[in-house]
């Protein structure tokens, strides 16, 4: 219990000086978002007007306990570019990112794991020499070029989807998963290949341990020491790295939603960039750091219940 609420204060402390670090970061940045605003009827006079209906005026602390106060009541503010709420501005991004980070997740999950298990049961053959031959370039492709090249073979050549188009959750749940596959793979490919090789390097590491000599000299099989005695310890870096993963599938979908022209919180994020529309970018960071912090959290209590040891220490 100890242990859980003291990463509890961690992770509530963490967020707390990200969400701090990204309200400063745009207070400091050059430029006037009024004047984008404005725009040919800028004044000295109207910019300063704006800044104070904005709440751009006053000491940046008050400003930042403000915003935070409405944050975690789930009040985002307003968006400068759209003057409505931020809440409603990505409410329907959430769910295009969400949907789509969890599907490539799920997709390291599926082929990642057997893989793994299979390589390492197989250790030496030829597959097994042909993935390590072939993990480095695998590990090494960006998301975005494969989507580059998935758009050019199943979009344009093979016609399994039309590039550009998107099918919503609301006109189609079925037809939007559909659109999300390929985008999910693109991310997901090179993801599985670290996976596949911690896995497969973690498996082979405790078959060398003394337990594993034991469990053979009761006549278990090599796929029986395995499943029921290796596979356990072998997955425990693997967990922490898949939730690792997951935070990095959320932030790494931002360019994957630019190539396939999908309406998810990536392309919001770049447009209100270059809008210089700070409450959603704001919004958008403190999404994106919440998930990469919490997965780690989620990762070292997950760990701690399969590893005693992590208590002890």
């Amino acid at each position: 219990m100890r242990y859980i609420i003291k990463k509890t204060g961690v992770l509530l402390v963490t967020l707390l000086v990200i969400s701090l670090l990204a309200f400063l970061a745009f207070q400091i940045i050059p430029g006037d978002p009024t004047a984008r605003l404005l725009g040919t009827d800028y004044t000295p006079e109207r910019a300063e007007s704006l800044r104070e209906e904005l709440g751009l005026t006053g000491n940046v602390f008050v400003r930042y306990w403000k915003w935070l106060s409405g944050f975690v009541t789930g009040d985002m503010g307003t968006s400068y570019s759209y003057s409505m709420p931020v809440s409603e501005v990505i409410n329907g991004k959430v769910a295009v990112t969400a949907a789509l980070s969890l599907m490539a997740w799920l997709m390291v999950i599926g082929i990642s794991i057997p893989l793994g298990v299979t390589l390492a049961r197989y250790q030496g053959s030829r597959a097994d020499r042909a993935f390590v031959a072939m993990n480095q370039v695998f590990m090494a492709i960006p998301p975005f070029f494969l989507g580059i090249l998935f758009t050019y073979v199943f979009g344009l050549v093979l016609k399994l989807f039309v590039p550009g188009a998107f099918v919503s959750f609301s006109d189609s749940f079925w037809g939007c998963l559909g659109y999300l596959v390929f985008p999910a793979l693109a991310i997901a490919i090179p993801k599985a290949a670290i996976v596949t090789k911690l896995l497969r390097s973690s498996i082979i590491a405790q078959m060398g341990q003394d337990y594993v000599r034991t469990a053979y000299s009761r006549g278990n099989s090599r796929w029986g020491v395995i499943r029921g005695h290796v596979l356990r310890n072998a997955l425990l870096p693997v967990i922490t790295f898949l939730a690792m993963t997951l935070a990095d599938i959320v932030a790494g979908s931002i360019i994957v939603e630019q190539v396939f022209a999908l309406p998810g919180l990536g392309r919001l994020l770049l447009s209100s960039i270059s809008n210089r529309d700070y409450p959603v970018v704001q919004c958008i960071v403190v999404i994106i750091a919440f998930v990469v912090v919490f997965m780690n959290y989620l990762a070292d209590i997950v760990t701690q219940y399969i590893d005693p040891r992590v208590r002890l220490s």
